[in-house]
Formats: structure tokens, C-alpha cells, sequence
């Protein structure tokens, strides 16, 4: 019997394995995003994100390899110490993570376990995008359902 979308535990981490996570559920909502801050706080054109409450998400990592705190632009990154890779980001006024779809386990192909659940469904901040992408998700101004739709 398969498991529940909303009882599914996904697990993740930063690129050396010091910092791990795990999430259980459905995320809130999952998007592309293409904000200047996720930009300057990846090095990509964009980053595909899964945003999840407080209550579902849980850290690991040994005393050592605490992530480091930085603010960026009104965001809250948790990096880990040895790789420097954001292992997650939190937004002050509320308590939700946004966590990087590409560090989520893989299956012994490279691809992503359970993808289906947590595949983004928009593009955000389309408009400070640096890279065309031709699909058929809606693409926003701004905040999905809050913003002028581009597409």
C-alpha cells in the first residue's frame, strides 16, 4: 500500500551530508522562484523551492556543524558550515521554511524520491528573471495569486 502525500517523510541536506533534514507532508505550496535574493543566495537563475510550516520540518546535525545564520535582503539562510550550502531559508513574520528542491534524496537514478508531490506548480518574480524558461506553468510578478500573472 503507498503512503499518503500528507504522511510522506522527505528527507534532504546540504551538498557534504553535515546538515540533514526532514519534512513530513504535503509542502504549502512549491515554486520556481527568480527573486534577486534567491538568486544572490544560490548562484542560480533560479531556484525551485518547497515551502513547509514549522510543525513538519526538523533539523540534524551535530554541534559542530550548526548551520550558520546569515540575513540577505529580509531573509534568514542556514548554511552549513563546512559546504556553505543553504540548507534552508526562513522569511521573519512567520514561521514556514523554503527548502531547495535539489537537495531532497534521490533514488539510485539521480532522481528525486516522491517528485510528484513536491514539483513546483509557478514561476515567481518572473520578472527579475536572468533566464527564459518555456514551460507551461503560469509565471508571476511577484507572489503566485497576488501579483500581475506574466503569461
Amino acid at each position: 500500500m503507498s503512503q499518503s502525500p500528507e504522511t510522506i517523510t522527505r528527507k534532504g541536506g546540504c551538498a557534504c551530508g553535515s546538515v540533514t533534514y526532514a519534512v513530513v507532508g504535503k509542502p504549502l505550496f512549491s515554486i520556481y522562484c527568480h527573486c534577486t535574493q534567491c538568486q544572490r543566495a544560490d548562484g542560480a537563475a533560479f531556484v525551485a523551492s518547497m515551502h513547509y510550516t514549522d510543525s513538519a520540518y526538523s533539523w540534524t546535525y551535530t554541534a559542530e556543524n550548526e548551520p550558520d545564520v546569515e540575513l540577505l535582503d529580509g531573509m534568514v539562510l542556514y548554511r552549513c558550515k563546512k559546504c556553505r550550502s543553504c540548507a534552508a531559508t526562513q522569511f521573519p513574520g512567520n514561521k514556514n521554511w523554503a527548502l531547495r528542491a535539489t537537495q531532497l534524496e534521490r533514488d539510485e537514478n539521480g532522481k528525486i524520491i516522491n517528485w510528484e508531490g513536491v514539483k513546483p506548480t509557478s514561476h515567481i518574480f518572473y520578472n527579475t528573471r536572468v533566464v527564459d524558461v518555456a514551460d507551461d506553468l503560469p509565471k508571476w510578478e511577484g507572489h503566485a495569486g497576488r501579483s500581475t500573472r506574466l503569461d
